[in-house]
């Protein structure tokens, strides 16, 4: 490979600018897997993503089932034969009575709304720590966001300079041409002078081949320095790409738990669902003083959770605060939709990281089948990976 066949050499370059900020990109065209180092950070990066990926679905198994359970205890209730039912509404209806009754007594204007507060009363113990985790999440949202636009800025400005040096070494390429042909012109001129017409032109040679010795040794120095500037550009843009793979799943399982926390706790953002649970606690100092309303409606409760309790009912407690659910269908319809959209985020979430987790494994055997003489290094790091 001589000056010639580096200055002249065809490049077929993918061009991969990463705008879905969802999307993961695995790109090992500037990647040198002959390189150990390089080798090394492309493979710990995919490990890396697998046991982000992973982690994130241990955690959302368990809300999962959570979901699902609920679900299941509904099937429960609209299987129970007839009579049993009956006894359940029943107790539902007495629970509804006493709802009425204070609702008579608290029947003043700005109080807080029923499906609100028992929707707050249900999430009670959770809600502060929902509100602590909804305002993590926004403002970790808000700081990945911030990371995504930098790394894009950067990434463009990189791609701008990959562009400028392509335009800038093709010209070289075009100058190099053009001193050759008149270095070329210039001989057959001095020839021509020489053998035609009897001239010496010894000078004449000289002058031509230090002019294209200098010129070309110019050329071939810039470059030299504008082909080992585009490598170090090319390396540094395979880098960000893996940056960015790495901030896009922070990101999509940022973005998703937020919307799943809203759906959660039926909320646009946390300020909202703040100003909601404080209003919720004024509200629910008011009521203490319907205690005698509140007694009975307690003993009924628990009428409730002992007759499901008999049941294959698994959580019977998260039905009192309903029992408006146990008497109409569309109750029941409507909470059963939202348990499916509520699970239905979470199977989205957990489809998504098993998706990466899975991309990044084929990924790794993928190389390890192209490069068969790294694949026990490669291997040695995943085990050890699996190990961890």
């Amino acid at each position: 490979m001589g000056l010639f066949s580096k200055l002249f050499r065809r490049k077929n370059r993918q061009e991969v600018l990463a705008d879905d900020w969802e999307s993961i990109v695995y790109d090992r065209g500037d990647v040198n897997f002959r390189d150990q180092e390089q080798r090394y950070e492309y493979i710990k990066s995919c490990l890396e993503q697998m046991e982000e990926a992973e982690r994130e679905v241990q955690l959302l198994t368990g809300e999962y089932s959570v979901v699902t359970s609920y679900l299941t205890d509904i099937e429960e209730i609209e299987a129970l034969p007839e009579e049993e039912r009956e006894e359940l509404n029943g107790i539902a209806r007495r629970l509804m009575a006493l709802e009425q009754e204070r609702q008579r007594y608290q029947g003043r204007e700005n109080r807080m709304m029923d499906g609100d507060f028992y929707r707050l009363r249900k999430q009670e113990d959770e809600i502060q720590e929902g509100i602590g985790k909804l305002k993590e999440c926004e403002n970790y949202g808000a700081v990945v966001r911030q990371d995504m636009q930098r790394l894009d800025r950067e990434r463009h400005a990189y791609e701008y300079r990959r562009q400028e040096l392509d335009v800038f070494l093709n010209n070289l390429r075009g100058m190099v041409v053009i001193f050759i042909t008149a270095f070329g012109l210039c001989i057959i001129l001095l020839l021509v002078l020489q053998f035609f017409m009897d001239m010496n032109t010894r000078e004449g040679y000289l002058l031509a081949v230090a002019a294209i010795a200098i010129a070309v040794t110019c050329l071939w120095v810039k470059y030299t320095d504008g082909d080992r500037e585009l490598r170090h550009v090319e390396k540094a843009i395979n880098k960000l790409i893996q940056l960015q793979n790495k901030v896009k799943i922070r990101y999509v399982n940022n973005k998703n738990l937020c919307d799943y926390l809203c759906v959660k706790y039926g909320t646009k953002n946390a300020a909202s669902l703040e100003r909601l649970w404080y209003q919720y606690l004024d509200e629910r100092e008011e009521r203490k003083q319907y205690a005698e309303a509140e007694a009975k409606t307690e003993y009924y409760q628990r009428q409730l959770i002992d007759r499901m309790s008999n049941y294959r009912v698994a959580s019977p407690e998260r039905w009192i605060g309903q029992p408006a659910a146990l008497l109409d269908k569309r109750e029941m319809v409507e909470i059963r939709h939202d348990l499916i959209v509520r699970r239905q985020a979470l199977r989205k979430q957990m489809d998504y990281n098993n998706d990466v987790a899975d991309t990044a494994s084929k990924e790794i055997q993928d190389i390890a089948d192209k490069y068969p003489a790294y694949a026990p290094e490669i291997m040695e790091m995943v085990a050890q990976y699996r190990q961890g």
